[in-house]
């Protein structure tokens, strides 16, 4: 009699046991108000960048023109012939003769019928400008009829604006920036001199504005 309670004993001390242990291993898997429970949930991948921030800031687009290759970006503009002319007196097409665009007033001049998005934007085709329109053209210029989604690398927009700045005016490039803040006027240098007309676009086939190109490929500039 003494041992069958002491079997029935010990199998509801080790029930009891049992029972215990899986609650608080449930508690530690499914009560998200517990102190381990992990700020964020999931892995990270190295290389990622997460909605909330964390990855590291483009370098401004006048210490990535300081070190630009015109050639790399002749290459680049390669990939818009079939929408743009870049020569002297060169005719539009799709989009407008690009030929001396920095520094020019944005949607005027050529005798090329910009959209109205461009035409009302303002101002000159400076650095800053050309690279936030070949960034995203949408975003720069919201009604634009340009399809390009735009050039996701900055170094690839850089050396396009070096190029077409060899096809113009010529103005002096920026300077690479001294630590982490580049000098207010360079992006606004290309607007001093330049002759007044024009705008650089960079647009997909049938649109009127910009290049056009897959984002993840080099795209042209129209």
């Amino acid at each position: 009699m003494d041992d069958r309670f002491n079997t029935f004993a010990g199998w509801a001390l080790f029930a009891g046991i049992v029972a215990f242990g899986a609650s608080s291993v449930s508690s530690h898997y499914f009560q998200a108000d517990k102190a381990h429970r992990p700020e964020k949930m999931g892995y990270e991948i190295e290389g990622v960048v997460s909605s909330e921030g964390g990855a590291d800031a483009e370098e401004p687009i006048e210490a990535l023109l300081a070190k630009a290759d015109p050639a790399k970006g002749e290459a680049v503009f390669k990939k818009c012939t079939s929408c743009h002319t870049a020569n002297a007196g060169g005719a539009n097409g799709i989009g407008p003769n690009l030929h001396g665009v920095v520094g020019e007033t944005i949607g005027t001049g050529h005798g090329f019928a910009f959209s109205d998005a461009l035409k009302g934007h303002g101002g000159t085709w400076d650095w800053k400008n050309l690279n936030d329109w070949l960034h995203n053209p949408k975003k720069f210029a919201p009604g634009t009829k340009m399809t390009f989604a735009g050039l996701s690398k900055g170094e690839d927009r850089a050396n396009l604006i070096a190029w077409l700045n060899t096809q113009g005016p010529n103005l002096p490039l920026p300077t690479a920036p001294a630590g982490d803040a580049a000098p207010a006027a360079a992006a606004a240098a290309p607007a001093e001199g330049a002759a007044a007309a024009g705008a650089v676009a960079a647009p997909a086939p049938g649109t009127d504005d910009a290049p056009a190109q897959d984002k993840s490929t080099v795209p042209a500039a129209h």
